[in-house]
């Protein structure tokens, strides 16, 4: 029988594709019309509900989840954004999420798990305030939690670490915890603010363990379009003139690519930079793997790639479907057709592997130890 799910700001339903086929949605939610039409085309819109989460009612609810997943805005939270915090509209978005939570709790139906995915900024915003309120809330609702730290970079060629907060209902045994931190998953950022929490919250702590995934092999070059329908290759005089925003640390990257004998591609983000005391657009260039996918509503410009071929270098936006394979989404997952939309749509996501380990290896091993607790709840 499949696990039940929510998935709460659903976007495109990456989360759904990374929890596989031995998953069941029972509710999707999202508040952005666009976002729902490309989830509707992928996933159908029975269980989809698009609208503030605020506007839900408990019996817009269905069944006995297993899973509730939540990967609330992040722009409050990151730090390229305004820096609000849980107080902020977009991540504030936190709060009745969790009174979702409550209603369930009262109708006893709070479910075993619940997973949060946000940017590492969340453990630091407000000196650590809002990570604490996000511990204490779901201690308060009968849960132990904790957290891991995962780069995308261990599943697909971009650079992409992400925070995971997983909660498991306090009555049930916990399955593949540890004693201690694993630096794998657990790096300095997340500890430190694991020591930042109060002793109280601390006692509720699970040191979630995981095996290691095996080394990616798939590499960024094997992603790229020769020939997309999204968007087409610069001009020479355009080529030229992204080469000319470069700075001699930058040219010297092209250089080498240059001189390697194979092709080589690259990718690119337009930053400002202060130079001399004088602000500079510079384009800054990597070639072991994509940057992370940021949507221009989050500050950021939308990335190029530049192939580089012995003298012939050639240079463009990304496509959409590249932006989607770095995702992790199978190139059967429908599009939008406008191209800031589909950005906007894989650049606000979850990366479906990174999903698929944490159900394979944290969530489907805690579920089924729990089976027959929960059999005999719902008896």
């Amino acid at each position: 029988m499949p696990y039940q799910f929510y998935e709460f700001f659903a976007g495109g339903g990456m989360a759904r594709a990374g929890l596989g086929r031995g998953w069941r949605c029972l509710l999707a939610n999202d508040f952005d019309p666009k976002k729902a039409q490309a989830y509707r085309r992928n996933w159908g819109g029975k269980h989809l509900i698009v609208d503030d989460i605020r506007n839900i009612a408990p019996e817009e609810m269905p069944g006995n989840p297993a899973l509730v997943w939540g990967s609330f805005p992040c722009q409050d939270l990151s730090l390229a954004g305004n820096q609000a915090g849980l107080g902020g509209a977009r991540s504030g978005t936190f709060w009745p999420f969790i009174a979702h939570l409550q209603a369930l709790a009262q109708d006893g139906r709070l479910p075993p798990l619940v997973a949060l995915e946000n940017v590492l900024g969340t453990l630091t915003s407000h000196k650590g305030a809002d990570f604490t309120a996000i511990c204490g809330a779901l201690h308060d609702l009968g849960y132990d939690f904790g957290a891991v730290v995962m780069d995308a970079a261990l599943f697909v060629p971009q650079s992409r670490p992400r925070l995971f907060i997983i909660a498991l209902r306090r009555d049930l045994a916990p399955v593949g915890v540890g004693q201690g931190a694993d630096p794998l998953w657990h790096p300095k950022r997340l500890t430190d603010a694991y020591g930042r929490l109060p002793k109280r919250l601390q006692k509720h702590w699970l040191w979630w363990q995981m095996p290691a995934p095996r080394p990616r092999k798939l590499q960024f070059a094997q992603l790229i379009e020769e020939n997309p329908t999204s968007t087409k290759w610069h001009t020479a005089a355009q080529t030229t003139a992204l080469l000319s925003m470069m700075s001699e640390v930058n040219l010297a990257k092209v250089e080498t690519a240059r001189a390697a004998g194979v092709r080589m591609v690259g990718t690119i983000y337009k930053r400002t930079r202060h130079e001399h005391g004088i602000k500079v657009q510079r384009a800054e260039i990597r070639f072991d793997m994509a940057g992370c996918l940021r949507t221009p509503a989050g500050g950021s410009s939308r990335q190029l790639i530049m192939v580089v071929e012995g003298a012939k270098i050639r240079s463009r936006l990304i496509s959409t479907r590249e932006t989607a394979r770095l995702m992790g989404l199978a190139d059967s997952y429908k599009l939008p057709e406008n191209y800031n939309e589909a950005y906007h749509l894989t650049g606000d996501g979850v990366v479906v592997p990174v999903v698929r380990h944490l159900a394979r290896h944290l969530f489907e091993p805690v579920l089924n130890a729990a089976a027959p607790a929960l059999k005999r709840q719902q008896a």
